[in-house]
């Protein structure tokens, strides 16, 4: 009997080690800061999710909040998992996302739906899921990878790989269409192409193509011009959504209306995804906003923090590079919330409703405690 007792005794040992081993070796304040940011994300969902149900005729006023609870424990979950995979094994999970995502957008043309004139998503049963959201995080590893071993290896040609794994995928997101990940695919690329030390005339290449592809689409492309046009003269264009954000946020003051108080966003289409920030201006206040500001600005620059010390290159610009794509991602939220840019389509990282974005999000998360445990001469003295 005690034959057939000791193999269960011995997993159950490995996995008690397992946990221990995990849990010392992991920057438990990045771990604790992810957490704080989905619980504040369930909250400001809990005051949304009523007039966005209420709005889209949906009977349960809690719908959203309901799928987004669903989104945030799967991605906090699964962010968990990532974390515990070493780095080699992290940047594998990545790699294979990454071609998974390039095949799944490839075939967006045949699998795909429409939403507002865009096919971005597939269908999953009742959910959807936009494979664009995990080609950047996934990417970010691919590129990381492959300057860490031009380092190693000159003869690797890391640079033409890299620039056509980015081209193709740029392609494929223009003719969905879906300018804003391009805009913030294409910053993280020259992040992590900078954090690598590569060639300044490589990075004045990809700006002046940048810049070209910019104007080319806004000549091209009407409802590219139309946005440039309603942010650079709003008194002659539509800007419904981007006024009554602004509206929110005056209204809100210092201490805001009090939770569930909030007006504007019963006429907010947006109110629940790209324009949470300004239901918590109005219902929260200026100083709880400030605070999930500084939580995520706490997040990002803690990975900065860690990736700075490691020793394995390939970490350091892996980390660099997804803290760089959830702070931009940020930003650029912020900025079309007070009109300092034109509407994106961008969620606020964490706090936003959107399942492909949150577990995008999350998963890139996973991936940065994955690639900041501290093992064995990971980190320097």
């Amino acid at each position: 009997m005690s034959v057939a007792i000791m193999p269960r005794s011995l997993t159950s040992r490995s996995q008690r080690f397992l946990l221990t081993e995990w849990w010392r070796s992991i920057d438990q304040l990045t771990l604790m800061l992810l957490l704080c940011l989905l619980c504040a994300g369930l909250v400001l969902s809990m005051a949304a999710s009523p007039a966005a149900s209420h709005r889209l005729g949906i009977g349960s006023p809690f719908h959203f909040l309901l799928r987004h609870g669903l989104f945030a424990v799967a991605g906090f979950s699964g962010a968990v998992v990532v974390s515990l995979f070493t780095p080699r094994g992290a940047r594998r999970i990545g790699i294979l996302a990454l071609f998974g995502s390039i095949l799944v957008m490839a075939a967006l043309p045949l699998v795909g739906f429409e939403v507002k004139g865009a096919v971005r998503w597939i269908r999953l049963g009742a959910f959807s899921l936009q494979p664009s959201e995990f080609a950047k995080p996934a990417f970010i590893v691919f590129a990381a990878w492959m300057f860490a071993a031009a380092k190693r290896d000159p003869n690797v040609p890391a640079v033409l790989i890299v620039l056509g794994v980015y081209a193709s995928m740029i392609l494929m997101l223009i003719t969905q269409p879906d300018f804003g990940q391009s805009f913030l695919l294409t910053l993280c690329f020259a992040a992590v192409f900078f954090f690598a030390g590569m060639s300044i005339g490589w990075l004045l290449v990809m700006l002046g193509v940048t810049m070209m592809g910019a104007f080319g689409a806004y000549l091209a492309l009407p409802h590219v011009r139309a946005r440039v046009s309603a942010f650079l003269s709003p008194d002659r264009s539509d800007s419904f959504q981007t006024d009554k954000a602004l509206e929110a946020i005056s209204g809100g003051g210092f201490f805001g209306r009090g939770p569930g108080e909030g007006a504007v966003k019963y006429d907010l289409p947006d109110g629940h995804t790209d324009f949470i920030f300004a239901v918590s201006v109005e219902e929260f206040g200026f100083l709880i906003s400030a605070m999930l500001i500084a939580l995520i600005a706490a997040f990002v620059i803690r990975a900065f923090s860690n990736a700075l010390r490691l020793n394995d290159q390939f970490c350091q610009l892996a980390t660099a590079g997804l803290a760089t794509l959830i702070g931009m991602q940020a930003i650029i939220n912020l900025c079309v919330n007070l009109n300092m840019a034109p509407s994106k389509g961008m969620t606020l990282p964490f706090i936003s409703y959107g399942g492909s974005s949150l577990l995008s999000l999350c998963f890139a998360a996973g991936l940065i405690l994955a690639f900041t445990r501290r093992r064995p001469g990971a980190y320097r003295t």
